[in-house]
């Protein structure tokens, strides 16, 4: 299945592959032999790369999945000004071009808060992507009170954000929201109550990988916090 935010981008190459073959085999001169090669090459890229496969989400109430494909890059504690105006704990995903780059909701709940920034294209895993890159932010409510708060990061490839959500909807876990098209982060921040699943070096899928989950109704007062772990990551896009 392919994403229907690649369809076109899809579309176009395998055309202009099509077109660039036919005229290849008008003039089979080597110049439009490599013109060819290369749209033959951007399309298979571009089939593989907007792929969109089926995901099962766990029927979990409390857990929150992850919403992007990825590698765990970093566990951190720092302060979050923008939705929850405290100290949270946040999970940072890199995405690499081979990974699927469609977003999913990371709980079944209300966009209680939604904002686009302009920005720049840092590469993804640096620290200041999260605050000065281009990005989507999204905080979501669910039925019992818990709230994440995701953004989706632009990187120094990734230049063009789809956000599908605003502010007031209903979202259902695993529901695509989204994506970030060819490399690219997703921060994932949660109150110190959630308890995280993953760790760093963890590959995770959009969908179906559970990040945290949060206490059980009427154990909310057993909080803990994750200890601080900022390793030297060495990613390039």
């Amino acid at each position: 299945m392919i994403a229907k935010d690649g369809l076109g981008i899809v579309v176009i190459t395998l055309v202009l592959f099509v077109i660039s073959f036919f005229i290849w085999r008008w003039n089979q001169h080597p110049f439009f032999l490599g013109i060819m090669v290369l749209f033959g090459i951007l399309s298979l890229f571009n089939l593989y790369f907007f792929r969109d496969p089926d995901r099962v989400a766990p029927q979990n109430p409390l857990a929150v999945v992850s919403p992007a494909d990825g590698k765990i890059v970093q566990i951190t504690n720092i302060e979050e000004p923008e939705y929850f105006q405290k100290k949270v704990q946040r999970i940072s995903i890199f995405l690499s071009v081979f990974n699927v780059h469609v977003n999913r909701s990371p709980i079944t709940g209300k966009v209680d808060y939604f904002a686009y920034h302009t920005g720049r294209f840092l590469a993804a895993f640096k620290e200041k992507a999260s605050l000065e890159n281009e990005q989507t932010a999204i905080g979501m409510v669910d039925d019992m009170g818990h709230r994440v708060f995701f953004k989706q990061i632009a990187g120094i490839i990734a230049r063009r954000i789809v956000c599908h959500v605003r502010e007031g909807q209903r979202r259902v876990v695993g529901e695509r929201i989204g994506m970030i098209r060819y490399g690219s982060r997703v921060d994932v921040f949660l109150p110190f109550e959630a308890k995280i699943m993953v760790k760093i070096g963890d590959k995770v899928k959009a969908g179906e990988t559970i990040l945290a989950t949060f206490p059980e109704p009427g154990k909310e007062d057993a909080a803990h916090e994750t200890i601080l772990e900022v390793p030297k990551t060495e990613i390039s896009e």
